[in-house]
């Protein structure tokens, strides 16, 4: 314990600057190579090793289309395949279409045809003009003809 009456004796510290020293020499290196283990003398003699690290640079950001490759090639196939199945639907109607046309004029030219051909067999048998031939029983004896 301090007594009040007794000064004690105090200690007054100042402080002492800090001395610079030169720089450190580097290891020589090679341009345009990074040794893979760096060593640094300091003043005193102390040697630090470590590894040499540059400080990282941010890759250049590329600007990026508002809609990836992909989804653009993607849309343009879909719209390429409805244009084909649509042109295929097309060519099939128009198939489908060609041969009811074509089946509808056969069986129409099977009825006028038909037709006509009936109108020549019916018209013959009520028909008197041309050349009338009757045939009469003939009798044939004895190589003569008795008509």
């Amino acid at each position: 314990m301090v007594h009040p009456e007794r000064p004690t004796a105090v200690e007054v510290h100042h402080p002492q600057p800090v001395t610079t020293h030169p720089p450190a020499p580097l290891v020589p290196v090679q341009p345009g190579t990074v040794p893979a283990v760096a060593s640094v003398v300091l003043p005193d003699g102390r040697v630090i090793t470590g590894y040499a690290i540059e400080p990282a640079k941010p890759e250049p950001v590329a600007a990026k289309p508002p809609v990836s490759r992909a989804a653009v090639n993607v849309a343009l196939g879909g719209v390429g395949f409805l244009a084909v199945c649509g042109g295929l639907l097309l060519l099939t109607t128009f198939i489908t279409a060609l041969t009811a046309l074509i089946t509808q004029l056969i069986t129409l030219a099977a009825v006028i045809f038909g037709g006509w051909i009936a109108v020549q067999v019916f018209s013959a048998s009520g028909h008197k003009g041309g050349t009338t031939v009757n045939i009469r029983k003939a009798v044939i004896k004895r190589n003569k003809f008795y008509g």
